[in-house]
């Protein structure tokens, strides 16, 4: 049977208006929280792009320089002061990227293309068809560009040419989030997450499975209700590997045989961020959340910023910070979630994963392709 595919952000928004009565106020998102600041929030550069449209295209850093690219596909580096070194067009509708460990960059398309670029010239190496859609950013590793393709099948590519390498394939789920999975890496295994609430540990060398381990289990009664597909990207941390998924559960699980370490019940379609304490992510009401890492316990919550479309979380020095759909920037303390500083980068809206750069700055995309490099002072 032809999996059907769902896009996350849109089912969610669905199934919160099934859950409301027609005579209720539309809720409305929350008013920016008002409080004291004790950091600032300033643009050290910005550069202009294409809008990203749909698309979740997100910076990449790797040698002191970002790399960025829009919808239509162009792709262009600017080093450490925003100084565009160079641009280049690349494949149009851009779906799947950035993703550079310095000396190549990739990106993927809709349309099921595959293209590596030269970083230091931007000169396009190779170009393949990947045979479906790319949603994530592939990982680099090694030699290797792995990417997923569609919602069951990952494949290994590699960097120097773009040959195929190894295939792993699961059997299509009847029902499936349209999601930005991406995937995650350490000591020889990459980690993904599929639909059911399942996450697989697959050997880098020849993509073999080495564990799955059951994050979530489906409930309800029809095929909606029973979604619990892993979203975002694991975060490896530590001895242990941790993800969240959509209806059903944030866990972690022990990185070298996938058994699981806690499970809290949490529906998140964003992504976590780990430090060696805590794991933080915002959940489908947009509170944002940080657990103790070792026992899944809640340490801090900060429910402030409900219906405003916030992403992943991303650790920056001691604080942590968050983007919304409205194109806010929230600071707040990793010890207490208490707002330390806010900016509002853009009018168009954040979608897109922050990156994080050197000297406790990061950089923000938004919507309409604008980028962005902050820097959180105190």
């Amino acid at each position: 049977m032809t999996s059907r595919i769902l896009m996350a952000t849109a089912l969610a928004l669905a199934l919160a208006a099934c859950g409301s009565k027609n005579t209720k106020p539309e809720a409305k998102p929350a008013p920016l929280p008002a409080f004291k600041p004790t950091a600032e929030l300033r643009v050290q550069w910005s550069a202009g792009l294409a809008s990203l449209e749909e698309s979740m295209l997100a910076p990449a850093f790797a040698g002191g320089s970002v790399y960025a690219a829009d919808r239509k596909g162009d792709l262009a580096r600017f080093d450490a002061a925003g100084r565009q070194v160079w641009k280049v067009r690349t494949l149009p509708r851009l779906s799947g990227g950035v993703a550079t460990n310095g000396e190549r960059v990739v990106v993927a398309s809709s349309d099921g293309d595959l293209a590596a670029h030269d970083a230091a010239d931007g000169k396009q190496v190779w170009k393949i068809s990947v045979g479906g859609e790319v949603l994530a950013e592939p990982l680099l590793t090694g030699e290797l560009a792995i990417v997923r393709i569609g919602d069951n099948k990952i494949v290994a590519y590699g960097l120097a040419d773009g040959s195929r390498r190894w295939v792993y394939q699961r059997a299509q789920a009847p029902l499936a989030l349209r999601s930005y999975g991406g995937l995650s890496q350490a000591d020889g295994l990459v980690f993904a997450g599929f639909a059911g609430g399942k996450l697989v540990a697959l050997t880098t060398a020849g993509g073999l499975q080495r564990w799955e381990a059951t994050v979530a289990q489906p409930k309800g009664s029809n095929e909606i209700e029973r979604l619990t597909d892993v979203v975002g990207k694991p975060v490896v941390q530590g001895d242990m590997v941790c993800v969240s998924s959509f209806q059903g559960r944030v866990a972690c699980v022990e990185r070298a045989g996938g058994s699981l370490r806690w499970a809290r019940d949490f529906s998140s379609a964003a992504g976590l961020a780990a430090d060696a304490g805590n794991v933080f992510l915002t959940d489908s009401a947009d509170a944002v959340h940080a657990l103790d890492a070792s026992t899944g316990a809640t340490v801090w919550k900060q429910d402030k910023l409900s219906l405003r479309r916030l992403g992943q979380p991303l650790i920056v020095g001691d604080t942590l910070v968050v983007a919304d759909g409205m194109g806010y920037v929230h600071a707040m303390s990793r010890r207490d979630g208490g707002f330390v500083a806010n900016y509002r980068v853009d009018s168009s809206g954040v979608r897109a994963p922050l990156q994080a750069l050197p000297n406790q700055a990061f950089a923000v995309q938004a919507v309409d392709g604008d980028l962005y490099a902050l820097n959180l002072r105190r």
